[in-house]
């Protein structure tokens, strides 16, 4: 049972969710971390700066984005499942709503440079995009193995004007991605890194966090409207945890909401090709906060591997550490194959192609709501354009 006294204020204080959390960065970023911090709490009680956040968010991203029942899904089911429509959004996936509310916080800040890392390629095309609205250049930083799995969102960031850089450390995937980008952030740390997912150090967490509830605060009206209840469980992919953390936020002191969350489990929990990182990991630090993470025999991090890009990573974001150490979100591993399975099966059951990503959260919600007979949501986190061209089952 989880621990209700600790989830009405995850954050405990400044920088952590319980002992997770914090900021371990070289000193050359302090102050720069510490600027933005106070940037971003000043702008989330400012009405201008939230009026003109909330403005594109509905002008441009086309918020609110709906919330669908899928009739056939349920009825093969058997629960009656409804799926959060980040898909919809301008750019194909939840990462507008974070890019959105930094770039506005960046242009406040006098920002002339935008950097940022991507796996799966959506944070780098909603980077891109936002960085294009506002007139500010910017680099995305990504795997170069990514860049050929994810080949038509590179050309799309490129459209858009972004300047890519690929990297070939590591896996040449996402946490080496964030590795070259924080690289160039200590060795640049007037730029501005619009980080995409709720990980790293303090205030991105807290900062990705907030301007992706949303996607809950949403849910949670519309949920109410259309069954007159709250569901019995909601369900999401996590990589870092951004898309995650958006949904979940709004219902964490709801004690009855089960909720769970699907990592990308690759080959399986029991093999070494697996990116189930709060299933299998440690805490550690690791790319500037304390949380749990892969590791290896010397408990260095260790290779992460899954089929989708953007939750191929060995890390994740502090706040699900905390909420997996109190019991309140059950973590699961998921495997390509159950993935690709359902992949497949939402595209041909409700005409709706979901990334291999979301993919993951259907294949959860399936198993353990078969023959349930409950009301749940799902967070279809973005669209599968970039996925279709893959052939996913034989890479």
């Amino acid at each position: 049972m989880f621990q209700e006294k600790t989830i009405t204020n995850t954050m405990e204080k400044e920088g952590y969710f319980g002992h997770f959390g914090g900021s371990f960065v070289p000193p050359v970023l302090e102050s720069h971390l510490a600027r933005l911090a106070k940037a971003f709490e000043t702008a989330k009680h400012s009405k201008e700066f939230m009026d003109e956040y909330r403005y594109y968010l509905k002008h441009y991203v086309g918020r609110p984005s709906s919330l669908y029942y899928a009739q056939r899904l349920s009825q093969l089911v058997g629960s009656k499942i409804y799926l959060k429509r980040e898909d919809l959004n301008h750019t194909g996936a939840h990462k507008i709503n974070n890019c959105l509310g930094q770039i506005l916080l960046a242009k406040q800040m006098g920002a002339t440079e935008i950097i940022a890392e991507t796996g799966a390629g959506q944070h780098g095309v909603a980077t891109a995009t936002a960085a294009a609205l506002f007139g500010i250049p910017c680099k995305i930083f990504m795997g170069s193995r990514d860049a050929v799995r994810q080949r038509l969102n590179v050309q799309r960031m490129r459209l858009l004007g972004a300047e890519i850089i690929t990297t070939d450390m590591g896996t040449a995937s996402l946490k080496d991605a964030v590795d070259a980008a924080l690289g160039y952030y200590i060795a640049n740390p007037d730029a501005f890194y619009l980080l995409g997912s709720a990980v790293g150090p303090h205030p991105y967490p807290s900062m990705v966090r907030f301007f992706q509830q949303v996607i809950g605060e949403e849910a949670r009206r519309q949920i109410i409207e259309l069954e007159n209840r709250l569901p019995d469980s909601i369900f999401a992919c996590i990589g870092g945890g951004s898309n995650a953390i958006g949904l979940f936020s709004a219902f964490l002191n709801d004690a009855a909401v089960e909720i769970h969350a699907a990592e990308g489990g690759g080959e399986g929990a029991e093999s070494q090709r697996t990116a189930s990182t709060l299933v299998l990991g440690k805490p550690m630090v690791f790319q500037g906060s304390y949380s749990y993470c892969l590791t290896d025999a010397d408990g260095q991090p260790a290779t992460a591997y899954s089929i989708a890009s953007g939750l191929d990573y060995p890390g994740v974001g502090p706040e699900h550490s905390h909420l997996k150490e109190t019991g309140r979100v059950f973590y699961h591993c998921i495997t390509d194959n159950e993935a690709i399975k359902a992949f497949h099966l939402l595209s041909r059951l409700e005409g709706i192609i979901p990334a291999i990503e979301s993919a993951h959260a259907i294949a959860l919600a399936m198993k353990i709501l078969k023959g349930k007979n409950q009301l749940s949501i799902i967070n279809l986190s973005g669209r599968g354009d970039k996925d279709v061209e893959r052939d996913m089952e034989n890479e």
